[in-house]
């Protein structure tokens, strides 16, 4: 069953996607809230656990990791194997503000290799958002 909000969020993915601009920066923080609050929905995590990860403490549990995952799934940027979708990543690109573009360039080059495990999906999730954070924390977005 589709809920409004994934209804929305994929209303203006599509909008978007129809009129190939880049994304406001008004436009992007409410997409990234809205993938922010159906992950917390999806894998119950503690919103404190996010918190955490935001203010550079990775030492969190498991439902923060799969939240990471949830994040990551929501935006189509892993495989099924788990490793970075660089086609996705490449296609998004395109729609995220200007500003953050050669951040996501040279996230996508540091960290396209950094999980030690692809066989947990959320642990994968976890190490990507986790190298991207530490590359440069002012401009990290994940929800």
């Amino acid at each position: 069953m589709w809920q409004p909000k994934m209804l929305f969020f994929l209303t203006v993915v599509y909008c978007i996607n129809i009129a190939s601009t880049r994304m406001t920066e008004k436009q992007f923080e409410a997409a990234v809230k809205l993938v922010r609050n159906m992950c917390i929905g999806k894998t119950k995590v503690n919103p404190g656990e996010i918190d955490k990860m935001h203010n550079g403490n990775w030492d969190v549990d498991n439902n923060a990791q799969c939240y990471m995952w949830c994040s990551f799934n929501s935006y189509k940027l892993m495989r099924k194997d788990n490793h970075l979708d660089k086609k996705s990543v490449e296609t998004q690109l395109a729609l995220l503000p200007e500003n953050l573009h050669d951040y996501v360039v040279n996230c996508v080059e540091k960290c396209e290799n950094a999980p030690q495990n692809y066989e947990d999906k959320c642990v994968a999730a976890y190490e990507y958002a986790k190298c991207m954070y530490f590359y440069d924390p002012e401009k990290y977005f994940l929800p």
